[in-house]
């Protein structure tokens, strides 16, 4: 039941993270997209689990999907709380899905191939894009609340936070965490110049670490869910 709950979960950050631009992400208050945006979900699901016969877990994902999100467009904001909470219901679902698949004797196990290969690719995506989704919304608060503006290249501070987080994911899979020092200090001195303004300097602190923190969590549960018993 293990590897079936991780499949489910992997299969959810894909399609919620990767195959979701962001045009798609926005008009999921029409009822068009959001059912398009389950439907992928499901479709991938089905593709992963590669159980052909089993169509009660492709279906149960589609409603699923669907119905918290369309509570989501109705009810949230666009907000990291909302986000997190999201998400949250989403897995959670995901692992009620796992055992009623099991014990109700619709998808007594995965036999499948690819099982590592998705747990990894699925982790990099929730580590490098999903954590970027959250930080967003975090920071964008942050700069609201306390009337900060920052310049810079366009999107650069999305570009730099991904490639962080991408090489935290790649230390912590090949077991070499020290790695993460040097990116610290590499950071560190590149941003030398902005610590002398605190305002900007707090700025990037909290990115920073709330950066780090997700990328090392995440990666470490990728690690975990490779082998999960």
């Amino acid at each position: 039941m293990e590897k079936l709950a991780v499949l489910l979960v992997a299969a959810h950050a894909l399609a919620d993270f990767s195959l979701q631009p962001d045009g798609l992400a926005r008009r999921k208050k029409n009822c068009r997209f959001l059912l398009l945006h389950a439907a992928i979900h499901a479709a991938l699901t089905y593709g992963i689990l590669q159980a052909w016969t089993c169509w009660q877990a492709p279906l149960l994902v589609f409603v699923a999907h669907a119905a918290i999100d369309a509570a989501k467009q109705r009810f949230g904001k666009d907000s990291a709380t909302d986000f997190l909470v999201d998400q949250a219901a989403h897995v959670l679902g995901l692992l009620v899905l796992a055992w009623v698949l099991v014990h109700a004797g619709w998808l007594p196990g995965f036999s499948g191939v690819g099982f590592k290969l998705v747990v990894v690719l699925a982790g990099f995506i929730a580590t490098v894009q999903g954590s970027g989704f959250l930080i967003a919304k975090f920071v964008k608060r942050l700069i609201e609340e306390n009337a900060l503006s920052l310049g810079g290249l366009v999107n650069g501070g999305k570009r730099i936070g991904q490639l962080e987080r991408a090489l935290i994911f790649l230390f912590i899979l090949t077991g070499q965490p020290a790695g993460i020092g040097f990116l610290v200090a590499a950071k560190s001195i590149l941003r030398f110049e902005e610590a002398k303004q605190q305002k900007l300097a707090e700025y990037v602190l909290i990115g920073t670490l709330l950066s780090f923190s997700l990328a090392v969590a995440v990666a470490s549960l990728t690690r975990w869910a490779m082998n999960p018993g």
